[in-house]
């Protein structure tokens, strides 16, 4: 994919599903920064919750497992967040992943 169609796509993607969120009255009020990203965490933390009971369906879409759909969650948040705060996503994924291509063999020899 072209570097400016995939950052177009992504943040129409955000745009989308910050406007689903606005529809379905979640920023009727102004959200902080703390409460949108503890938010990320807790889907995190479903997934992981996914995988340890044996990643079953999702009760919600079962044609996919429990942790992709919370990781789907996940990225919803984050694009929501950041279509509410007029951040460009897009191009911030897009030179991160250009700028990890040039990082060193586990960044220097980080455990994880």
């Amino acid at each position: 994919m072209k570097k400016q169609k995939m950052k177009t796509t992504i943040n129409k993607l955000a745009y989308e599903v910050h406007k689903t969120a606005r529809d379905k009255g979640w920023w009727d009020e102004e959200r902080n920064d703390g409460e949108l990203i503890a938010l990320m965490h807790s889907e995190l933390s479903e997934a992981l919750e996914a995988l340890r009971h044996g990643n079953p369906p999702d009760d919600k879409i079962p044609e996919f497992n429990g942790a992709v759909a919370e990781f789907a969650d996940t990225i919803i948040r984050i694009l929501d967040m950041c279509a509410a705060r007029n951040w460009d996503i897009g191009g911030a994924l897009e030179a991160k992943i250009k700028y990890n291509k040039t990082r060193t063999h586990k960044h220097d020899g980080k455990k994880f």
